[in-house]
C-alpha cells in the first residue's frame, strides 16, 4: 500500500536545515525503450508516458510565472528557492522534451497536435499578460503562482508514488523508470517552494480553495485527453473509452498508477486549513535516491 502521510524513513524526523536546491547534468536514453514499457500492460505505460507529453510546456509555464514573480522577492531564502526550483524545472522540462524524437516519433506516435494544444492554453491562455491597469497585470500573476502552486500539489503527490511504485517487479524499462524516479524525487525536493511563493504573494485561503477546484477537474481532463490519445495510436491497446478506465483502475490496484482514491486525497489534502506540502511523502528518500544519481552523474 503507497502510504503518503506516515513516513517509512526515521531520518525525516531530523531537521537537516535548509536544502540548497540544484539543477542535476542527468542523462537518460529512451532510444530503445519499447512503447509498451511496462511489460503486458499498455494502458499503464501510455498513462505515465502521456507526461512527457504534458510536463515540457506545464513546466514552462512554471517558469514565466517564477521569473515575472523573481523582482518583487525581497525574502534571500526563499528568492534562493525559487532560483533552485527554476534551475530544476528547466532541466526538467528539457529531458521531457527530449524523449519526443528517441520515444513518441520512433514508436509512429506524432506529439505535434497535442503540444500544439499545451502550448496555446499554457502559453496563450493562462500565460505572461499585460493587461491595461497594473493591478490586473498583477493579479494575473498572482493568479498563475496559485496555478502552480496547486499544480506542484500534484507533481509532489506523483513524485512519492513513482519512488514506491511497484514497475520494477512487473520489468518496467529501466531508462524509463530512472527518468521519471529522478523527476520525482527532485519533485519531493522542492515540494514547498512554490507553495510558498504563492503564500507570500496571496495567503488567503480562499484563493487556494478556488484555485485547486479550478486546477484538479482541468488536470484530470488534460490528462484523459492525453492518454487516449496515445492509446489511439495503440493498435494492441483497448479500443474503447471504457475499458482503458478498467485498465487504469486495474492497474492502480496492481501498483502500476496510483489509485482513484490517493488522487482525489491529495487534492483533498491540498484544500485543509492547515496543510503544507512537507506533510507529502518522505524527504528523506528523495534525497536518499538523489544520491544515487549523483553518484552515477559526478566524475570519477
Amino acid at each position: 500500500m503507497l502510504l503518503r502521510k506516515k513516513s517509512r524513513f526515521p531520518m525525516d524526523t531530523v531537521d537537516i536545515g535548509p536544502l540548497q536546491l540544484k539543477a542535476r547534468n542527468v542523462e537518460f536514453d529512451l532510444s530503445d525503450t519499447p512503447l509498451h514499457w511496462i511489460p503486458g500492460h499498455p494502458v499503464a505505460s501510455h498513462t505515465v508516458s502521456s507526461y512527457h507529453l504534458l510536463f515540457p510546456e506545464v513546466e514552462r509555464f512554471f517558469i514565466a510565472a517564477f521569473k515575472e514573480a523573481l523582482p518583487e522577492v525581497h525574502d534571500p531564502r526563499l528568492r534562493e528557492d525559487v532560483l533552485g526550483f527554476i534551475g530544476q524545472e528547466t532541466v526538467h522540462a528539457n529531458a521531457h522534451e527530449e524523449s519526443l524524437d528517441d520515444y513518441f516519433e520512433r514508436n509512429g506516435i506524432d506529439p505535434e497536435p497535442l503540444l500544439a494544444q499545451s502550448r496555446f492554453m499554457l502559453g496563450k491562455v493562462l500565460g505572461p499578460r499585460t493587461f491595461r491597469t497594473a493591478n490586473r497585470t498583477r493579479q494575473h500573476l498572482i493568479n498563475r503562482l496559485a496555478i502552480t502552486a496547486a499544480l506542484e500539489n500534484f507533481t509532489a503527490f506523483l513524485g512519492h508514488f513513482v519512488l514506491n511504485c511497484r514497475w520494477d517487479d512487473y520489468g518496467a524499462d529501466p531508462a524509463m523508470s530512472a527518468l521519471f524516479r529522478w523527476h520525482g524525487a527532485e519533485e519531493m525536493e522542492h515540494r514547498n517552494v512554490a507553495y510558498d511563493l504563492a503564500m507570500y504573494f496571496d495567503n488567503r485561503y480562499r484563493r487556494r480553495v478556488r484555485t485547486m477546484l479550478l486546477v484538479f477537474p482541468l488536470t484530470i481532463w488534460l490528462s484523459s485527453r492525453y492518454i487516449w490519445y496515445l492509446v489511439k495510436h495503440d493498435p494492441q491497446a483497448p479500443t474503447s473509452r471504457l475499458r482503458v478506465l478498467a485498465q487504469v483502475i486495474k492497474a492502480g490496484r496492481l501498483g502500476l498508477l496510483p489509485t482513484v482514491g490517493t488522487v482525489t486525497g491529495s487534492a483533498f489534502d491540498y484544500l485543509k486549513p492547515g496543510f503544507r506540502p512537507d506533510e507529502t511523502g518522505s524527504m528523506a528518500q528523495a534525497l536518499s535516491y538523489l544520491a544515487t544519481i549523483e553518484s552515477r552523474t559526478d566524475p570519477a
